[in-house]
């Protein structure tokens, strides 16, 4: 049976939802910008009442925000005296990692659980949470970005140990990117691996997605670029996260100094 897709609110109904987005340091100096594109899983009140009709360990998992990796781009930040910008909604309310004509963009099924509030999401409440928060976010990342002339962006996010009935994930880190530039990420997989780390080169998925953040705000603009994935596991904690920035920052540098770009 054919579910009645749900009714927005009207503007004068809206709850308060609070900024899109986070700004750290927006006139630092470096060329750097960190970015976290699923650095929460907060439901802002006008989805679903401010939830998303899972259960909290759900909330808790992957499957709505990357954990651990918003404490690795602010201490990246800071270490490298960047900017960076974090959102502040849940991947699962709409991705803004995902192109406006992606047909992930608003998931209704992920890693084995169904997303009540998103079954009967169709295209009036889609272009509302596009609106009101995929929109300004992309918004005041493409601002921020253009900030400095010589921009390179380094996108952190992480993954799951394993997915549900999938083998486990042995890579500690990897590094993303796509075909169309590569020239941070190749030197980035050498010089970490390197250091002893297992990384994987475009795992554990693929670095391209058309239309995706790297995509909108590097490679249509030529801006040098990473994506880095860690695996949650190893940065649960507040010190782990302090520990991996630390490993991080000067590897970075020198791979961006040593590129010449």
């Amino acid at each position: 049976m054919t579910q009645p897709e749900t009714t927005p609110p009207g503007p004068e109904s809206l709850p308060q939802d609070g900024p899109a987005f986070e700004i750290l340091g927006a006139d630092r100096p470096s060329r750097w910008l960190m970015t976290c594109d699923h650095a929460t899983n907060i439901v802002p009140p006008s989805v679903g009442h401010g939830s998303l009709g899972i259960a909290p360990e759900d909330m808790a998992r992957h499957i709505a925000f990357d954990p651990g990796a918003a404490g690795v781009t602010r201490a990246l930040a800071d270490l490298l005296d960047a900017p960076a910008i974090l959102s502040r909604f849940s991947r699962l309310v709409i991705d803004p990692n995902r192109g406006e004509d992606d047909p992930t963009l608003v998931m209704k099924l992920y890693d084995g659980t169904i997303i009540p509030a998103n079954r009967a999401v169709g295209p009036a409440e889609t272009e509302r949470r596009l609106a009101a928060f995929h929109r300004p976010y992309h918004a005041a990342y493409a601002a921020l970005a253009a900030r400095h002339p010589a921009r390179a962006i380094c996108a952190l996010h992480s993954f799951t140990p394993r997915l549900k009935g999938r083998p486990d994930r042995p890579w500690q880190i990897g590094i993303l990117h796509s075909h169309r530039d590569s020239r941070l990420a190749l030197p980035l997989i050498a010089a970490l691996a390197d250091t002893g780390l297992c990384v994987g080169d475009n795992e554990p998925y693929s670095g391209h997605l058309d239309g995706d953040a790297i995509d909108r705000h590097a490679l249509s603009q030529g801006r040098p670029n990473v994506l880095i994935e860690i695996r949650n596991d190893l940065i649960a904690t507040e010190a782990d996260q302090q520990a991996w920035a630390a490993r991080l920052a000067p590897v970075l540098q020198a791979v961006l100094a040593a590129s010449g770009l």
